[in-house]
C-alpha cells in the first residue's frame, strides 16, 4: 500500500510542476518522453552519487549492473538475480582482462 501512496504522491508533484511549467496533461509525446527519460536518470544518479561519495570505484561492469538493466528493459529481480548478475559481470571481466 507504501509504494502507491507514494506512487499517488510523486504523481500529484509532477502535476504541480507540470501546472507551472504550463503543459498540460496528456503532455506532447516529446516532453512526456524527455521526463520520463529524466525519471529514469534521476533514479540511477542516488546509487551513482552515493557510490562516490563513499570512495568506491564506479567501473563499466557496476554501470552494466546496476544501471543499465533498469533503464533499458530489465527490473530488479532482488538480491539473489543481482547476486547472479554480479558473478557472470565477473566472469566477463575476467575473460576480457
Amino acid at each position: 500500500m507504501k509504494m502507491y501512496l507514494l506512487s499517488l504522491a510523486a504523481g500529484v508533484l509532477v502535476g504541480v510542476i507540470y501546472s507551472l511549467l504550463n503543459v498540460r496533461s496528456p503532455a506532447p509525446p516529446v516532453v512526456a518522453l524527455v521526463g520520463l527519460l529524466g525519471i529514469l536518470v534521476g533514479e540511477q544518479s542516488v546509487p551513482l552519487v552515493k557510490r562516490v561519495l563513499s570512495g568506491e570505484p564506479v567501473n563499466l561492469s557496476w554501470f552494466n549492473l546496476q544501471c543499465m538493466p533498469h533503464m533499458f528493459g530489465h527490473l530488479p529481480g532482488g538480491a539473489q538475480a543481482t547476486a547472479g548478475k554480479a558473478k557472470d559481470a565477473a566472469l566477463n571481466d575476467e575473460r576480457v582482462g
